[in-house]
C-alpha cells in the first residue's frame, strides 16, 4: 500500500510515530468445565495516526483480543503476556481502578452491541457526557455545548433534543452512533472500535468511516475489528487475520487482500458478495441437490403458486405515527409494490426510509392508514379474523436478531415447531420439521439444544427453518445477514438462494448492504423518506442509477476488497 497521509503527516512532524499500543505474546484463556484459549501469542503494535485491523470468523478471538486491551476481558478469563504496553504504561499490573482512569481517556472503546452497551435507564446525552465528567475533561457549563457537538460528530441528527431521548426510543443505527460520540468524546489516543459500523446504512457508515480517518489523520491510533472486508481496505493500513486464537497472516493491507497467501484468507476473500459473484456460490459448502423438496402431505398448509404469479402486493399504502408535540412522523408514503411467486426482491434505503415499517404492514402487522395489502389474492384488511390466521401463514419473517425473537426457554425442535402447533397431528409435525431441518442444512443433533448454545450462522438457520415450517409462499428478511461475519453470512446468502431455486418461496430482502442485495436479488426497491425513489432489475438500476438518491447510496457504499474470482 501507498504511504497514506497521515503517515507522512505523522512522520514529518515527529521523525517516528509514536508507539501507542505493543503487544508481545498475548494470551487470552478461559476456565471452566471447558478450556478455550481464546487469543495465543499474538503479537500487535499501533502507532499513532496508524489504523490496524482485525479479520476473522466468529470465534477466532478478535472480540477477545479488543476487550482484552482495555481491560475488559471479563470473568474467568486468564490474560498473560510478555509485553503490554499502552504507552509508557505496563498493563499486565493496572488494577481496575487504573484501568477506569485509562478508559475514555486514553483508549475509546466502540462495542457492536449499541443496545446492550448503553445504559437503558438515561439519556444518550448523558451517556456521551459521562466520560467528559468522569475525568473533568470540560468545564459544567462547557458540557452540553461539547456534548452536542459529539453527537453531531458522528451524525446524530438534532442532538439538543434527540439527544435527550432513551435508547429504546432510538433506531439501532442512532443507538449506534451515540455509542461511537461517547468513545469519541474524551479524545483519546487509541480507539478500538468492535464491528462499528455494522448496524448503519451506507451513508452514515461512509460518515462515520470518513469521521475515524479524519482522527487518525490527527494522529489518533486505531484498533478496528470488523468482517466487512470493503470497509477494512477503505480505511487499514495494515491487516492481521485470526483464525483459532492465532494470527495466521499479516502484512500491510494490499498485501493481504490482493496477494494473500494462507488459504483461510483466501477463503475470506471469496465469501465477500459483489455484483461480479451473482450466480456464484459463496460458501465452502457443496450445492445441494437440484430436484425440488418433496411436498409434505396436505395438512392444510398454503404452498407457493406458479412461478410468475403475484403472491403479495401493497397498493398505494401510506402509514403515520404521532411524535410529541402534535407532530406526524410519515413512515410509508404512497407505496406500490408486488412480489411474484419466485422473486427475489431487494429493499434498500437509509435508517428512517420506511423499509422496515413497510415489512411490517406487508407482515400484516401493522394497518396502513390508507391502500391495501393482499396476500394470495386476499385483503388484509378485508379478511375475517379466521381468514387472516390462514394468510398469515403464507408470509413469514426472518430478522436480523434470531435470539431475541426465541422463547429463551424453548429447545431448537420446539422453536422450529411451534408454528405447527395447529396441525393436529403430531406425525405431520415432526416429519415437517424433519423437513426444514434439512432443507436449512441443520444437523437433527441441535433439536435438543438451547439456540443461546449455538452460533450466529445456526442461529440464524432456525430462525429460517421455523419461517420455513408453515410452507410460505414469501420470506421477508429484515437484515438477515448483517450481523453476521462474511463466512457465515456466505453461508446463510447461498442458502437463501438455494431455498429460493428449490422450492419457489418468494424473498423480499431488506438490507442496507448493497453488495449482498446485487448478489442476491432480481429486482430491487430504492426507498427514501417512504416513498420508492427507484425501481426495476438490480443490476440496471445499481449499473445506471437515474434517481440522484440512489446514485448517493452507491457512491456512498464501500468498493469491495480484491475480488479474487475476476484474478
Amino acid at each position: 500500500m501507498t504511504q497514506t497521509i497521515r503517515e507522512v503527516v505523522v512522520a514529518q512532524d515527529q521523525g517516528r510515530p509514536e508507539v501507542l499500543l505493543s503487544v508481545r505474546g498475548l494470551d487470552v484463556r478461559f476456565g471452566g468445565r471447558r478450556d478455550v484459549h481464546a487469543v495465543r501469542g499474538l503479537d500487535l503494535d499501533i502507532s499513532a495516526g496508524q489504523c490496524v485491523a482485525i479479520v476473522g470468523e466468529s470465534g477466532s478471538g478478535k472480540s477477545v483480543t479488543a476487550r482484552t486491551l482495555v481491560g475488559l476481558a471479563g470473568p474467568g478469563a486468564v490474560v498473560s503476556a510478555k509485553r503490554f504496553q499502552i504507552g509508557d504504561v505496563d498493563a499486565r499490573r493496572l488494577s481496575e481502578r487504573a484501568w477506569r482512569k485509562i478508559r475514555g481517556r486514553s483508549i475509546g472503546l466502540v462495542l457492536q452491541d449499541a443496545q446492550n452497551s448503553l445504559d437503558p435507564l438515561r439519556p444518550v446525552r448523558r451517556e456521551v457526557g459521562e466520560v467528559l465528567i468522569r475525568h473533568q475533561l470540560v468545564p459544567r457549563r462547557q458540557l452540553a455545548r461539547t456534548v452536542d457537538q459529539a453527537l453531531s460528530d458522528v451524525g446524530f441528527p438534532d442532538p439538543q433534543v434527540r439527544g435527550g431521548q432513551y435508547p429504546h426510543q432510538l433506531s439501532g443505527g442512532l443507538r449506534q452512533r451515540a455509542l461511537i460520540a461517547a468513545a469519541l468524546a474524551g479524545g483519546p489516543k487509541l480507539i478500538v472500535a468492535d464491528e462499528p459500523t455494522t448496524a448503519l446504512d451506507v451513508t452514515i457508515q461512509a460518515q462515520i468511516l470518513e469521521l475515524l480517518r479524519s482522527k487518525c489523520e490527527a494522529g489518533t491510533a486505531l484498533l478496528l475489528i470488523s468482517h466487512d472486508l470493503a470497509v477494512v481496505s477503505s480505511i487499514a493500513d495494515r491487516v492481521l487475520v485470526m483464525k483459532d486464537g492465532v494470527v495466521v497472516e499479516s502484512g500491510t493491507t494490499t498485501q493481504v487482500l490482493e496477494d494473500p497467501q494462507h488459504d483461510y484468507t483466501t477463503r475470506l476473500l471469496r465469501a465477500i458478495p459483489s455484483a461480479s459473484t451473482r450466480g456464484h456460490r459463496l460458501s465452502a459448502d457443496a450445492a445441494p441437490e437440484a430436484e425440488a423438496t418433496p411436498v409434505a402431505r396436505d395438512h392444510g398448509l398454503p404452498v407457493a403458486r406458479d412461478r410468475g404469479s403475484v403472491v403479495l402486493c401493497a397498493q398505494a399504502v401510506h402509514k403515520s405515527f404521532e411524535l410529541p408535540g402534535h407532530r406526524r412522523l410519515v413512515a410509508v408514503d404512497g407505496v406500490s409494490v408486488s412480489v411474484k411467486a419466485g422473486q427475489k426482491l431487494g429493499v434498500v434505503g437509509e435508517s428512517g426510509s420506511g423499509k422496515s415499517t413497510l415489512a411490517r404492514i406487508l407482515l400484516g402487522l401493522q394497518a396502513p392508514d390508507t391502500g391495501a395489502v393482499q396476500v394470495l389474492g386476499t385483503d388484509w384488511g378485508t379478511a375475517g379474523r379466521e381468514h387472516r390466521h390462514e394468510i398469515r401463514r403464507a408470509v413469514q419473517f426472518v430478522s436480523q436478531d434470531p435470539l431475541g425473537s426465541f422463547d429463551p426457554r424453548y429447545t431448537v425442535e420446539e422453536v422450529i415447531s411451534e408454528p405447527l402447533r395447529s396441525v393436529s397431528s403430531a406425525q405431520l409435525r415432526a416429519e415437517r420439521v424433519r423437513e426444514v431441518l434439512a432443507l436449512t442444512r441443520l444437523s437433527p443433533d441441535l433439536l435438543a439444544a438451547l439456540p443461546r448454545k449455538l452460533s450466529g450462522g445456526q442461529r440464524q438457520r432456525v430462525s429460517i427453518a421455523r419461517a420455513l415450517a408453515l410452507r410460505p409462499s414469501v420470506l421477508i428478511c429484515d437484515e438477515p445477514v448483517s450481523a453476521l461475519d462474511v463466512s457465515i453470512q456466505a453461508q446463510i446468502l447461498d442458502l437463501l438462494d438455494d431455498l429460493n431455486h428449490r422450492t419457489g418461496t418468494s424473498l423480499v430482502f431488506i438490507s442496507h448492504d448493497l453488495s449482498v442485495v446485487h448478489h442476491l436479488v432480481d429486482d430491487v426497491v430504492v426507498m427514501e423518506a417512504g416513498r420508492v425513489v427507484e425501481s426495476g432489475p438490480v443490476t440496471q438500476v445499481f449499473a445506471d442509477p437515474q434517481h440522484a438518491y440512489t446514485r448517493r447510496l452507491i457512491a456512498a457504499a464501500p468498493k469491495p476488497a480484491h475480488d479474487l474470482r475476476a484474478a
